[in-house]
Order: structure tokens, then sequence, then C-alpha cells
């Protein structure tokens, strides 16, 4: 790798862009109040819920990982990004009314007005697990791939350090509005770097024709064969759903985007432009990686495509775009979760053990989690060299832990008779499997359960998690009414909801707008079949 084109011009653009980033977000921070710091004043309209949902989604986890999936086993791992579309509709459709009319802060909250606190308790431990674990350190560890690559003296606790002090600079004075504005600009910069590199690789190749030379054509279609290691179609009907229903209607930090939104309109409209955003993402952030299949035949780490193809065919400036793009990208979706979790840590465990907090205070509680938090996920991030690649350690934790939370959303709104002891019990027993499953599949991957493909393991510990919750909520007591009547979903909704819609031109139409989105989806799908 010619690392040689890493000149004082690409390094001036990154560290102008750190600093603007740092600035600008402070510029935007509003921390009067805990709504302010925690939810942006709840008044962002939906072009910036939109960008801000697809800038925290697509991170530099995300980039790195679609580029060395696309290079190692084929485009398959689209499957994941076009189907966020599907469940953005599902989303504004049936769920997003409930948790903006109720006025919550976060999921767990939700769950309790639903349910109980135990399970808003259990489920806010397990989100800051996840947003800890998973997201946060996975975004300090993308990062630091990249830079140690372009510092190789450099020690990769101290980039890691450096990233999460970047990171945490704005977040932590700012709030939530810091993050959501950064992500604005953070997402324009990303999408711009990208197009470039996708032109950039797609001429050095010279066209389509040559990829096609040298890749098998099960690696350029994205329904793949049950035993396919990738994504099987199975995984794809039943496996990928679960993952994206949790990641985009559960996930702490993905909704605490659209619950900034000033109004339900502006908040729908900005989930659906997300899911329109995630669609051309095949074309310059999934291709790149199949096309560097003609560049670089024998890659050892699936991971490095992304920067080779920056650091090889770009001139000097442009790598420091690009590399402005990854911390952009990483930088967003580390704000991200420091700010949800630490949203989650302040308004469901200090705010219910100390009631008489003031506003100013709990932002303090706040701002003190997330450095809490960053250190913590700074210590973490260098476990995550010892999994295949970035994006399976992602996906696969993922897996094992969504399917207990999706069984209690799902049952909770559309079953009336699911109670607070069906959905506790559900969330603790699918812990437990998914803790031991998890435990196998890293420390005994020779057993015969490790084999699973993580996309079949998920449908199934949902299964079993639904059965729990079933029965345990049919041989106890109905619940109260005032955990189903503003919290479950009754068909008066849809016909009120018509009639609203009635006095509104068709584009802002949210149905006919999810309808434009799912042909668009199906379209892409059916060439790329």
């Amino acid at each position: 790798m010619n690392l040689e084109l890493i000149n004082h011009i690409d390094l001036v653009i990154m560290v102008i862009y750190l600093i603007g980033m740092i600035f600008y977000g402070l510029y935007h921070a509003k921390r009067q109040s805990s709504e302010e710091y925690f939810l942006a004043g709840r008044s962002m309209t939906w072009p910036i819920v939109g960008i801000s949902l697809f800038a925290a989604n697509i991170s530099s986890t995300t980039l790195i990982g679609l580029a060395g999936d696309a290079y190692s086993t084929g485009i398959s791992v689209y499957n994941y990004e076009w189907m966020a579309a599907v469940i953005l509709v599902f989303f504004s459709i049936f769920f997003l009314p409930f948790y903006l009319r109720s006025g919550v802060y976060t999921m767990p909250e939700f769950l309790e007005r639903r349910y109980d606190r135990r399970s808003r308790y259990y489920f806010s431990f397990i989100t800051l697990i996840g947003n800890v674990l998973i997201e946060t350190a996975a975004g300090l560890y993308a990062g630091s791939l990249i830079l140690k690559l372009v510092f190789p003296d450099v020690s990769m606790t101290l980039i890691i350090m450096i990233l999460a002090f970047a990171a945490a600079a704005y977040t932590i004075p700012g709030g939530l509005s810091s993050v959501v504005h950064t992500e604005v600009v953070q997402a324009v910069l990303l999408l711009v770097g990208s197009l470039i590199l996708t032109y950039v690789t797609f001429r050095e190749v010279g066209g389509w024709d040559n990829v096609l030379a040298v890749t098998p054509k099960e690696m350029v279609s994205l329904i793949r064969p049950i035993d396919d290691p990738s994504v099987p179609w199975t995984g794809l009907i039943f496996g990928i759903p679960l993952l994206g229903f949790y990641f985009w209607a559960n996930n702490q930090f993905m909704v605490q985007r659209i619950l900034t939104a000033k109004d339900l309109n502006h908040g729908r409209w900005g989930a659906l432009f997300a899911g329109l955003l995630k669609l051309p993402v095949l074309f310059f952030m999934v291709f790149p990686g199949t096309m560097a299949r003609v560049l670089y035949p024998e890659l050892d780490n699936p991971d490095t495509v992304f920067p080779h193809l920056v650091f090889n065919l770009l001139p000097a400036g442009l790598i420091g775009l690009l590399m402005a793009g990854l911390l952009a990208a990483m930088s967003s979706s580390i704000s991200a979760t420091l700010n949800s979790a630490s949203t989650l840590i302040t308004m469901d465990f200090v705010k219910n053990l100390r009631p008489g907090l003031s506003s100013k205070q709990l932002v303090r509680v706040g701002q003190f989690s997330t450095v809490i938090l960053v250190l913590l996920a700074a210590a973490w991030t260098p476990q995550i060299e010892k999994f295949d690649s970035l994006f399976k350690y992602l996906q696969m934790v993922v897996g094992f832990i969504a399917p207990p939370v999706v069984v209690v959303f799902i049952w909770g709104m559309f079953w009336k008779k699911g109670n607070a002891n069906g959905a506790f019990y559900s969330l603790v027993s699918g812990f437990l499997i998914a803790a031991v499953l998890i435990f196998l599949k890293v420390f005994h991957p020779e057993a015969e359960i490790s084999q699973w493909h993580f996309l079949h393991t998920a449908p199934l510990l949902f299964v079993v998690c639904s059965i729990i919750y079933v029965a345990i909520s049919l041989s106890g007591p109905l619940p109260a009414e005032e955990k189903i009547k503003d919290y479950t979903w009754n068909n008066r909704i849809y016909t009120d909801e018509t009639d609203s819609l009635r006095a509104l031109p068709w584009y802002k139409n949210y149905r006919i707008l999810s309808i434009f989105l799912l042909i668009l989806t199906f379209i892409i799908v059916w060439i790329y079949k």
C-alpha cells in the first residue's frame, strides 16, 4: 500500500475537519434543559432527521464492512441495506406514531409504559452493553484500523483514545443537537468522497466486464442458496428483517433521532427519506469492494479493502477528503451511541433513582456518563481484532441479542393479552440463551450449534422467546387497561389517520411515499436477484 501519498495536504485536511466539526458541533449545542440536551428540543425537520439517521447508520464500520464483505463474499451484503427501506416503511406505519405521541425519551421508557419497570431496566442495561461493545467500540476499531495504516509507528491504544476524544469533544457539552447537525455535514462529505472513489475504482478496473471476469457469478447475486455462508435466502427472509427491526425500530441510538422530529409527519418523512438514502449504497459502497477483486485478488484481511482503494488510487488531497469522510463516519456513529447511552443512564436510571434532580443536573449526569462510556468502549475496542471481520462481528452479536427484544415490541404492539411477566421472562430467557450461544461461538467454534448461521439462529431464538412470552402471558392476568389503550394497535387508528391524510397533497402523504419507496426497492432487488 502506497502510504507516501499521505502528504501534508491530506493531513491538513484531516486536522481542519476534526477541529471544524468540534466547533460546528459546539455552535449548535442545546443544553439548557434535559429535553434540549437529549432530544434537541424535539424541533428537527424531516431532511435533518433523515440525513441524521443515514449518517448514524453509515458509520466507518459500515463503510469498511460493506466493502470488505463485498470483496470476500459478494454483493449479498447489500441485503442488509435495502431491507432497511422495507423496515422503515413498517416502522413509520405502526410504531412511530406511538413513540412520538407517548413523549418518551428512550425505548426502555416505552417498554415501561406497555409493561412494567422491570422490562425498562433490563432493556436499558442490554442497550447500554450493546452501545458500548457493538456500536461505539466498533466505530473506534474501524477508525483506528485506518489510521494505524497511516501512522504505523503510533500505538493503536493512543489512536483509539484520540478518536474517542474527538467524538466526545462536542457530544459531551453539546448533546444531541450538536450530534445531529454535525451528522448532516458528515453525511454530505461521506457521500461525495464515496462517489469519487467509486468513479476512480471503476475507471481503474476498466469496466464492469473485467469485474465479472474474475468474480464468480453467485457473488453478484442478492438471492443466494440456503447453504450460502454469507446471506442464505432463508436468512434473508427470516433473519435480516429481525435484525433490521431491532436496529431501526428498537435501538435507542437510531430511534432517538426520530424522537427529535417536530411532529409525526416530519418523523415519518425523515424515516422514509433515510430508507431512500440507503438504496444507492449498493453502487458507491458495495460495488467498490467487488471491483477491488480485480486490483487486489489476494488480500489477507477484507477489512483493508477500502483503505487499499483510497491510498492507492486517489491523488493527494482527495485522500485527505476520503480520510475526513471516514473520520466523519466514525465520529458520527460514536457520538450517536454515546449520546443515546448517556440518555439511557440519565433518564432510565438516575432520574428514577433521584427524581428530585433538576433539568440542568440531569444534563450534567449525562455528560459525566458519556465520559465513562468513552473510556469503557476504548478499553474493549482491541478485542474486536479476535473476530474474522468487523462486519461479521457486528451482525453476529446483534443476531443474538435482537430476537427477544423484537418479541416484546412486536407482540406488545399487536397482542393485547401480552403482560409484564411474559415480557420480562421472555427478555431474560432470550438473554441467557444468547449469552450461551455467543460463548460457544467465540470459545468453542467447533461445536455443532456454533456452525449454525446466525441468520438462522436469530429466527429460531425469536420463536423460542415468542413461545415463552405467549405461554407466560396466558397463564397470568390480563394487563391493565392503561397498558394497552395507548400502546397497542387497533383499526380505528388507521381509519382516523386516513381521514386526516385526505387534507394533504399526495407528495406529503406518507402512505403514497411508502409505496414509491417499496417499488423502487423491488426494482433494484429484481435487477440484481
